[in-house]
């Protein structure tokens, strides 16, 4: 078991530029984590998967990666990331590292020589093509909205980028881009890091021709996923990937993974020859927006009955073989407070049932930064007061499509990726405690109650409740029913409850969910033994009988 040490961790996400500030210009560093590594170390959490800190113009907040082997000054010096694997080390901790390789930044070397010869080697690198007609090759639309190519000054020529104009993708058919690939995260694993995050991963693949399709909306354009999107010969090309890098080193990995069919899932996550260690579970991430966009001016309704439905849809076909990565919040999207709860639910109890929901699932479970503290969502007056790009854009597309300002605002105050970027709350002090300068993006004004110093001394608070959970999850008599027991989903025709047991050998577990801001009671057939956490104050319970109260969670034991 020690081949999947992986399976009995947790990891925590780290979004280095909003963690904590060390030297005052107002943008978190490797210092500053390596400040707070006891605070991460307390918590419980023993995988730190930390977004890029490469070289990077930052026009994606470090998704441009302009050179992949040095540290972005703004972050701090190679020294510095030296030192926070070293002292990760000291405290049990494992550093994952976002990798990002469907693209590099526009400043990277590169593609700065594919410039000046498109034709030519480095130009290979990429997808440079010349445009017809005056138009470019194809009516593909960027994720981040407009055209997916951008025109070479002077040259009939266009380059592609699936997301921002500065992050250009690259040519994987290419065997020589591929050993550039496979060299340089060799070298990163030689220096210490444990793993990988593979970030856009289902992109790397294009269908061959680079076609157009029938447009999807007024704009003539078509989304990108048709043409990119896990296409036929993608596991092929991740095979190769897993086999020259972190396979044979028994490294961690975790797969950004849009777009899967369920009957590929298994070519990713098998246990005994998947392509990564785990994928995550987007089970959460888009139900409220209406696909196959998810334009924020469409919004959706959905039901909790629909979440249930796909949940255990996506761990039955992860089955016994496969493994997970267990997550509801992430740096792209908003605070699952709001995302994931009605303003009835959005105190300690919604909050806490969220966390008790996913957490026992059969996979790894991540914590966002902030996550663990309540961390809510900003709202913002302009547009121009968001850094997210994407935000800009889809402030942009909803103007298009004829609303108001003011509504396009509301889209984007309820979806922001800078909502999950705020900086950490530490303490009440001036700035939440992150930085002594001037914060690159403004603080949440509920720091004041809401922060890492109150919490940790409230046994009732958010912060000591996962503590609570992790160890139960990771340090405790039930560990191992959590890291290899089944799973098998209960009361599937409860409305509003979402249960399921987890069963190995003689020990046998249920989390019971009441989704909702209602009472309700389940008759639960076998004999509850003992109640193993709860996010109300309750120790016993009916035989047979449990009550639960609005946004209730309970771990029972039975026999």
């Amino acid at each position: 078991m020690e081949k999947y040490w992986w399976k009995n961790a947790v990891v925590y996400q780290i979004y280095p530029r909003s963690f904590s500030d060390s030297n005052g210009d107002g943008i978190g560093d490797l210092r500053g984590i390596t400040a707070h590594l006891d605070y991460i170390q307390k918590l419980g959490a023993n995988v730190i998967w930390l977004c890029p800190v490469y070289k990077s113009p930052m026009a994606d907040n470090g998704y441009d990666i302009s050179d992949y082997y040095h540290v972005d000054p703004s972050f701090g010096t190679d020294d510095d990331m030296d030192e926070l694997i070293r002292e990760s080390e000291k405290r049990g901790i494992k550093i994952m590292m976002d990798m990002v390789v469907n693209h590099t930044s526009d400043e990277h070397e590169w593609f700065k020589k594919a410039l000046n010869n498109p034709e030519g080697y480095y130009g290979k690198y990429y997808f440079i093509r010349k445009g017809r007609g005056g138009n470019p090759p194809n009516n593909w639309r960027s994720i981040f909205g407009g055209s997916a190519w951008e025109p070479i000054s002077g040259t009939p020529y266009y380059y592609l980028h699936l997301f921002a104009k500065k992050q250009v993708d690259l040519n994987w058919e290419n065997s020589a881009l591929r050993e550039e690939i496979y060299r340089m995260m060799n070298w990163w694993l030689d220096r210490g890091i444990a793993g990988f995050r593979m970030d856009a991963v289902t992109y790397l693949k294009k269908e061959p021709g680079l076609p157009s399709f029938p447009p999807d909306a007024a704009d003539g354009l078509v989304s990108v996923k048709y043409g990119s999107l896990a296409r036929p010969g993608l596991t092929e090309i991740l095979r190769e990937l897993h086999d020259r890098t972190y396979g044979p080193r028994g490294a961690v990995t975790v797969g950004e993974t849009a777009g899967i069919a369920d009957s590929d899932l298994q070519k990713y996550i098998s246990l005994a020859d998947g392509c990564f260690s785990m994928i995550f579970d987007f089970t959460w991430s888009e139900l409220n927006l209406e696909p196959p966009n998810y334009f924020w001016y469409n919004p959706r309704k959905w039901t909790v009955g629909e979440l249930k439905q796909n949940l255990f849809h996506m761990h039955e076909i992860a089955d016994k073989g496969g493994w997970l990565g267990l997550c509801i919040e992430n740096h792209d999207q908003p605070r699952s407070v709001e995302r994931l709860l009605e303003p009835a639910g959005r105190n300690f109890y919604g909050e806490s049932m969220l966390a008790v929901l996913y957490f026992f699932l059969r996979g790894t479970p991540y914590i966002y930064q902030g996550q663990e503290l309540g961390m809510r969502n900003v709202s913002r007056d302009t547009i121009e007061e968001y850094n997210d790009c994407s935000s800009v854009n889809q402030y942009r597309r909803a103007l298009a499509e004829g609303f108001s300002p003011e509504s396009a605002l509301a889209f984007v105050r309820n979806q922001s990726r800078d909502n999950a970027r705020t900086p950490f709350q530490w303490n009440n002090r001036t700035n939440a405690g992150f930085s002594s300068g001037v914060p690159w993006l403004k603080v949440n004004e509920n720091y004041e109650t809401v922060n890492a110093a109150a919490e940790d001394g409230d046994s009732d608070s958010m912060l000591n409740f996962y503590r609570t959970i992790i160890r139960l999850r990771t340090d405790s008599a039930y560990a191992d029913v959590f890291t290899d027991g089944t799973m098998e989903p209960v009361f599937l025709d409860t409305e509003n409850v979402v249960a399921y047991k987890r069963i190995l050998g003689k020990k046998s577990v249920m989390v019971l969910i009441n989704y909702q801001n209602n009472r309700t009671v389940l008759d639960v057939k076998e004999k509850i033994l003992r109640i193993l956490c709860c996010n109300y104050k309750k120790d016993t319970v009916i035989q047979h009988t449990v009550e639960l109260q609005p946004y209730e969670a309970m771990i029972i034991e039975y026999s």
